[in-house]
This record gives structure tokens, sequence and C-alpha cells, in this order.
């Protein structure tokens, strides 16, 4: 069996998707599940795109150690010390440069000539080896790039360090068949190009992102690129979770395995989802709601009498298999804090004792307590910083009618501990809401997005609300799961508002 390292995007070409903000807290605790799912290389973001995302990657660089962390850098010098300032905590320092290759990107973006990228190129990762121990290089749009210049330049970057070739499909734009014979055309023209890593990194713009990865493979990639439930730009990247689960029940063709943990795959792709805000399409392969779900009679009646006659994956391979949850209103703390690290927390006492709370408030009220309710619950204190929110709310009572105006009256606390109660209207529930607690914050808040979801089933599920708002120029998203939808809903509101008071206040002590 050969062995294809796993590159994993997500906080990265997975967090430029539009209307994904994720704060530092969120960024490390997906960085500390893809460490768990066996990721080989885990890229934390652009360290000097901002002074946010310089100090994501370099809290990630400090708390992963057992997974390479790398972040991006253009071919340029500052963007390659700046990223050795952050990164160099790191286990294994890596960088990950790249330069575009071809002849569109050449002439109306970089504005310069086939020798002068070859040029800069080389100057790049040399400059970066003197910092760096591992060097991946990449060929931006090398899809559309001239395969003879190709050819070239990889030749000179590896003769100048680089350690990592990446042959990257930046506009989604080949075919399987197109992009395998690019691969093996490389490995049969550049001199050396046995002694470098060579990877592939595919966007999703006609589908076949996933196709594209594992034709690679086929051809002699021994790195794949994506992202977790194939978030990112446009239509997105391939979905890793996807390329894992074809690598282990097509060994047989494929002969290679990835060195992912399949049981964490779940888990990994509902914490993405949650944090990003992104909802996994019911149908999508692997990880979708319907994954598992057998409709049809003549499906059905297979499924009872041999379940491998209509599912090559099961349930338990992806972490997905159904226990019984024995948590209820009567569960003691040992009980709970239990089943919370066979889940995979990891939480200080304070917050184990908060999610406690939590949990006995909803068992409660809710019948039955599910793994996607407790998934909820744990996330949530895992995130949370530990100051007092900003804005907290303390309460929300609306008056609706069908002949009546919409009138909510909140009652929150403020930044400076003062119990405000304003009431405000609205032409729904939800806008009186949003409109009574924009009054409440004093500024002015554009509501971008608004969608509620169930999370478990029945109609005592916990219904989580997602809100991306603009405020002071910003936007931000806010999250947050409730039985009341509408509390939900100005829970989420006043979270979006507090995430981003609080990377302001972060960034001014930095």
């Amino acid at each position: 069996m050969g062995k294809i390292d796993i590159f994993d995007t997500t906080l990265r070409d997975g967090e430029q998707s539009a209307g994904i903000n994720l704060n530092t807290a969120e960024k490390i605790e997906i960085a500390r599940q893809l460490e768990r799912y066996g990721v080989a290389v885990i890229e934390a973001g652009f360290p000097a795109s901002s002074q946010g995302d310089f100090e994501a990657v370099k809290q990630i660089a400090k708390t992963v150690q057992n997974t390479t962390v790398t972040g991006l850098a253009r071919a340029i010098e500052s963007d390659i010390i700046t990223s050795y300032e952050a990164l160099k905590y790191g286990a294994q320092p890596h960088l990950h440069t790249f330069i575009a290759t071809s002849p569109i990107h050449m002439e109306y973006k970089l504005k310069k000539t086939p020798d002068q990228v070859v040029e800069i190129a080389v100057q790049s990762v040399k400059l970066a080896r003197k910092y760096f121990p591992l060097v991946q290089w990449s060929a931006e749009d090398a899809t559309r790039s001239n395969k003879e210049f190709l050819a070239r330049i990889i030749t000179e970057v590896i003769k100048a360090g680089a350690t990592t070739i990446n042959i990257p499909d930046t506009v989604g734009y080949a075919t399987p068949t197109e992009y395998g014979a690019l691969f093996k055309y490389l490995q049969e023209t550049v001199p050396g190009i046995e002694t470098v890593k060579l990877s592939a990194h595919c966007h999703d713009d006609l589908g076949l992102a996933v196709a594209n990865s594992l034709a690679a493979i086929e051809n002699g990639a021994t790195q794949i690129e994506g992202t977790i439930n194939g978030i990112g730009e446009r239509a997105g990247n391939a979905a890793l979770e996807e390329i894992a689960v074809a690598l282990q029940i097509r060994g047989d063709y494929y002969k290679t395995e990835s060195g992912i943990v399949l049981k964490e795959t779940k888990r990994t792709s509902q914490l993405v989802s949650q944090l990003t805000g992104v909802i996994i399409q019911p149908n999508k392969a692997v990880v979708g709601k319907n994954a598992f779900a057998h409709e049809s009679g003549i499906h059905q009646d297979g499924m009872l009498k041999n379940p491998q006659t209509y599912e090559i994956i099961t349930p338990a391979m992806i972490g997905e298999a159904v226990t019984e949850l024995v948590l209820g209103k009567h569960s003691g703390r040992h009980a709970f804090i239990s089943r919370a690290k066979e889940m995979g927390f990891e939480l200080t006492d304070d917050k184990y004792a908060a999610a406690f709370v939590s949990f006995k408030e909803l068992a409660d009220r809710k019948k039955e307590i599910t793994e996607e309710d407790l998934f909820v619950l744990l996330t949530d204190q895992q995130i949370t910083a530990e100051d007092v929110p900003v804005y907290q709310l303390n309460s929300v009572q609306v008056q609706y009618g069908t002949a009546n105006i919409p009138t909510a009256t909140v009652r929150v606390t403020t930044p400076a501990g003062e119990v405000v109660t304003v009431s405000d209207t609205g032409s729904g529930s939800v806008e009186a809401i949003f409109t009574t607690l924009e009054r409440v914050i004093q500024g002015t808040v554009r509501i971008l997005d608004y969608r509620v979801t169930s999370v478990s089933k029945g109609r005592d599920a916990l219904g989580e609300a997602v809100v991306k708002v603009r405020f002071e120029d910003q936007e931000t998203i806010g999250r947050n799961a409730s039985q009341d939808v509408l509390e939900a809903s100005a829970k989420a509101y006043l979270n979006a508002i507090n995430r981003h008071l609080q990377k302001q206040r972060t960034l001014a002590t930095v």
C-alpha cells in the first residue's frame, strides 16, 4: 500500500468562502479536530493578510504539535518573513508559497514575462528555505499553463530547494483525464521531481474536484489538498472526507492509504459545519443526512436482508454509529463528563460545569436528549471565551397576532453592566426582535443572512439560528441553539455583535 498525505486547507481556502468568518478560538478548535482526524498538514491561514490571521496561525502553530502546520505566503519577502514569525513555534515549520504560471495570469494579473516569473519563484523559494525546513511551492492556475513552461519553472524551484510541488486546478477547469496526464507528464519530464512530494489541489467549479484528485493519485501524486465538507471559494474544493473514504472503500483499486481516522469523519464534518454556519446538503456523499437513508421499498427490502446490498459505506466507519443515549434529567455530573470525553471534548472544569448546567436545563424541557443536542451544547462551551459576553440577553418576549403588529421586548445586560429593557415593532416576530436589539446596540446593523435549522428530530428539537450581519463596516456571523427559535435568533444576533467587539478588543491589545 502506498501513502497519501492529506493537506487540509479548511482554515485558509475554506475560510475564503463567502460569508465565513471564524475567530481564533473557533480556528483552534477546528485545528485540534483536524489533528485528531489524522491530516498530515494543516494550512492554518494567510499570516500576512491581517493581524487577526497572523495571531490565529501563531496560536495554532503553538497548539498543534502532532500535525505539520503551514501558512500561505505570496512570493514576496515581507510575506515570507511574517509567515515565519507566526509559524516558527510549530513542531515542523512549513511554508506554502505560490506564483501564477498561466499566460492569462502572468499577462493581466502579474504583468510579468515568463522569465521574470521564473526568477521571482526561484528567489522566493531560496529565501523561504533560509527560514523553513519545508517549503511547498504552488503553480497557481497550473492546469491552464503551458506544460513546457510549467516543467521549466518546477525544475528551477526544485533546484532552489522546494520540498513539495503543488499543481493546482485553481479554477476547476481540468477533467480527470487531463489532470492525471499532467502529473504523468511532469514526472516524465522534470529532473529531480522524484525527490519532492507531488501535490494536487482541486476546485469544484465543474463538480470534478474529487474525481480530479483521485486521478492525480492514479498518476503519482503523493499529497492531496482539500477541505472538510468541500467548502471554499466559488464552488468549493475537493471534499477530503470523500477522498479518504474512497481510498478506504476502493483500496483494492487505489492501493494506497491516507492515515485519516475515519471514525472522526462525522464529528469533524459537524464541527466545521456548525462553526462556519455552512449547512451540509442532505444528499452529500459520506456526511449528508441522507447518506444512509433508504426510502425505496426495494432498497429497504435489500437492506433488511443484507445491508451490503445498497450500502457500501457503513455509518460506523465514519463515526455515525447509532448508540443508545442514556443521559437524561436524572443523570449526574460524572456520567455527563464521561460522555463528553467519549465524544472527544476536552474542557476545563468550569466549562464542564457550565455545559452540565445547560444540559440539565435542556433535559428538564426536552423528552429525549440526542447526541446532536450534546454536540451543540459542548461545542458552544469549547469555543466560548472565558470573559462574560459583551452583551448578554436576559429575556425576550414577543407579542404577535395575525391582526396585530408584532412587538418585541428585550432585557439585555450591556458592556457597562447596565441592564436595559427596550421594546420595538417589526413586520414579523424576528424583525421586531432584531429592530429592538439594534436600539440596544445603538449602532446600525444590517442583516445579510438569517436562517434556522433543526439540530435533531422531533417537535421538541433544538433549533439553531445563524445570523450574518454587517456592523461597523465589518461582516460577522453569530449562532445559537435553543428549543425556542425566537430566543435562539435573539442570542445569535447578539453573538454576532459580541464576536465583532471581542475581535476588535483582541486586536487592540496586540
